[in-house]
């Protein structure tokens, strides 16, 4: 099912349709398009977030992309997928903060105000977009449709952990975590400056 659609967003003279879904086995092909267009999503599969560190660095690239298609086949979809002009663009996963066991002893998960077995909490954990896609509005719009499907599924509150891209411009790659600017655009506050590059902000729903 359709989850949004973004349309009328023009550059230059082109204009551009962006479409959202929940990320289900049905758009798994698309999913993958979506990971290996550049970044480290290939090799990552969207499981650094999920595993603890012991366990990410034994899993095997094809254990990882294993444990994602699991994923797209539980009831509740990992993220949502981005298309502009019907070609897959981009994903991000959210969802519940205790699922993210990555987080479990970071310092920017631990900077939260929020219980940390509290499964009301969600979290937009990380960003992937296509190469040719990049610059596109695909990042806003993937962390809008991430914040109304949190909301539909009874999240009370959804956290950030982004890099602050106000004092210097970091690079594509390592926005896989969102930028502070795309969060705090969307509505999200900052509550905090748990390192010297990563912002926790947050969203109450």
């Amino acid at each position: 099912m359709l989850l949004e659609n973004v349309a009328g967003q023009r550059y230059g003279r082109v204009m551009a349709e962006i479409t959202m879904t929940p990320a289900t086995a049905r758009e798994w092909n698309d999913l993958q398009a979506a990971l290996t267009g550049g970044g480290d999503g290939r090799t990552c599969q969207c499981a650094w977030v999920m595993m603890r560190s012991a366990e990410y660095r034994a899993a095997s690239v094809d254990a990882r992309r294993e444990a994602l298609r699991r994923e797209t086949e539980a009831p509740l979809p990992p993220g949502i997928l981005a298309y502009r002009d019907g070609e897959p663009a981009g994903w991000v996963r959210v969802g519940p903060r205790t699922a993210h066991l990555r987080f479990e002893r970071t310092r920017v998960a631990a900077a939260s105000p929020e219980p940390k077995d509290d499964p009301s909490v969600w979290v937009v954990s990380c960003f992937s977009i296509r190469s040719e896609h990049r610059r596109r509005g695909v990042s806003a719009a993937l962390l809008d449709a991430a914040v109304a499907f949190a909301r539909e599924h009874g999240a009370r509150v959804i956290e950030g952990y982004p890099l602050d891209n106000t004092q210097q411009k970091p690079s594509s790659n390592a926005l896989f975590v969102g930028a502070l600017t795309t969060f705090l655009d969307a509505g999200f506050t900052e509550l905090a400056r748990p390192t010297e590059t990563r912002r926790l902000v947050s969203l109450t729903l």
